[in-house]
């Protein structure tokens, strides 16, 4: 690696029937979550020639632009594309361990880029066989750009290597199995709510092998607060004050972090992931281990969340607003025709599956780089911009703002960037570490 270059407004409350102590703690908890926009570095542009992140892109808009699929269905394939490339990059060049292939398979002399382009290519199309011939072209252009001759040739052989062990390990791992969430009419239980009144079609998840942790239930995620407690009336009176479509209490950034955070997650984080890597000047092999950690820790991540989702069943704020005079709670009292500011996903609320990706990436990022002091800029796909100086920073705005959002509740969100932190943790201390003296 190269050395790194480091780069309130008061709250009024919407009417409340609840005890005013607890309004005004309620109140306090919203206060310390105003945030104001990040005067943050200007947004950089991608490596010219760097393979991995130019195949990274070309993996984002395969599988979330055309294939259009859901955040922890297009992790797993982001996983299994960068483990893959991962896997080409350390059998010719070594210093690390391989996720799988084994490191004999390359030599010095082989193409790196050559093995990247063809390991991703391998890798998608059996993910996403209907863009074969866009994929062919990307590769047929990535391999033209390249000298011809034996290194180009082997470097080929070694990324079809690495495709092939990992679409093998894959085959039969759960993926597109027949597995729902169950629904219930209980107090606190999960049921499918407006606008879609739908149950994921990609709950499956829950049930995938994980990529680096030994299981699913490793670290899933603790109960959510039971609905007597005042932990529950905290999270509840947060959401319904500060979630609502029409509260008076969010503030204009708050909404707008809230929309720029609903954009699919892997999208946003992919593309933040590649302007850290380019502004840190990584070359290849730094390029391959951090995308692959990354990935790899984030689909742990979000099939540790689906696990729990399906292991705890809670409500979502939505009908917990609407049902909150039977959770025997005093602190709390329904508010009928309640309705959140963005769309409620169609599964179970704790935890929460987009604090569950942001907590591994964030994680990811600053076990990588030793620092927190990670800064950048993005513009999502609506033109929504947002600017951070920080990790830690970053990860507060994302919490609060699935809270802005009306879909979460604290507890959730806290939660599952748990997960990401003890996923990336468990995988950094068992797979893909250094092997120093191993061929440069």
């Amino acid at each position: 690696m190269r050395p790194m270059r480091t780069i309130d407004a008061p709250i009024t409350p919407q009417r409340s029937r609840r005890p005013i102590a607890f309004v005004a703690l309620v109140l306090a908890t919203l206060a310390a979550t105003v945030t104001t926009p990040w005067s943050g570095p200007a947004p950089a542009a991608a490596a010219a020639g760097d393979p991995v992140i130019d195949w990274n892109r070309h993996a984002t808009d395969a599988l979330l632009t055309r294939a259009g699929q859901r955040p922890p269905v297009a992790v797993i394939h982001l996983a299994m594309v960068h483990g893959a490339v991962h896997d080409a990059v350390v059998a010719i060049r070594g210093g690390y361990e391989p996720y799988l292939l084994d490191r004999s398979a390359g030599g010095p002399g082989d193409s790196v880029d050559a093995a990247v382009a063809t390991a991703a290519h391998d890798v998608l199309v059996s993910v996403v066989p209907d863009q074969a011939s866009i994929l062919d072209q990307l590769e047929s252009d990535a391999l033209a750009a390249l000298p011809a001759g034996p290194s180009r040739d082997r470097g080929v052989a070694v990324g079809a290597a690495a495709a092939a062990a990992m679409v093998a390990d894959r085959s039969d791992d759960g993926r597109y199995g027949p597995f729902r969430f169950p629904t219930s009419t209980a107090i606190g239980g999960w049921r499918p709510v407006e606008p879609s009144f739908g149950n994921d079609p990609n709950a499956w998840v829950a049930r995938v092998r994980p990529f680096l942790v030994d299981s699913a239930e490793q670290f899933r995620s603790g109960p959510p607060p039971a609905l007597h407690t005042p932990t529950w009336a905290r999270d509840y009176e947060e959401v319904r004050l500060v979630g609502g479509t029409d509260s008076d209490v969010r503030t204009a950034d708050q909404t707008e972090a809230a929309r720029y955070w609903a954009e699919n997650p892997p999208a946003i984080w992919s593309r933040v992931l590649r302007q850290v890597a380019t502004d840190h000047d990584l070359e290849v092999g730094d390029d391959a281990l951090l995308f692959a950690r990354a990935y790899l820790s984030a689909a742990d991540a979000m099939i540790t969340v689906w696990d729990s989702k399906a292991h705890w069943l809670f409500w979502r704020p939505i009908t917990a607003i609407e049902e909150a005079g039977d959770d025997g709670n005093r602190w709390t009292s329904p508010e009928p025709g309640w309705t959140p500011l963005l769309p409620t996903p169609p599964y179970p609320e704790h935890p929460s599956g987009h604090l569950g990706l942001s907590g591994s990436m964030i994680a990811t990022m600053r076990d990588f780089f030793h620092t927190d002091a990670i800064g950048w800029t993005d513009t999502n796909g609506s033109g929504r911009t947002r600017s951070f100086t920080s990790l830690s920073s970053a990860l507060d705005e994302v919490v609060s703002a699935r809270i802005w959002s009306g879909i979460h509740f604290r507890t959730a969100d806290e939660d599952s960037a748990r997960i990401g932190k003890q996923v990336v943790r468990w995988g950094a201390s068992h797979h893909l570490r250094p092997r120093p003296n191993d061929r440069g």
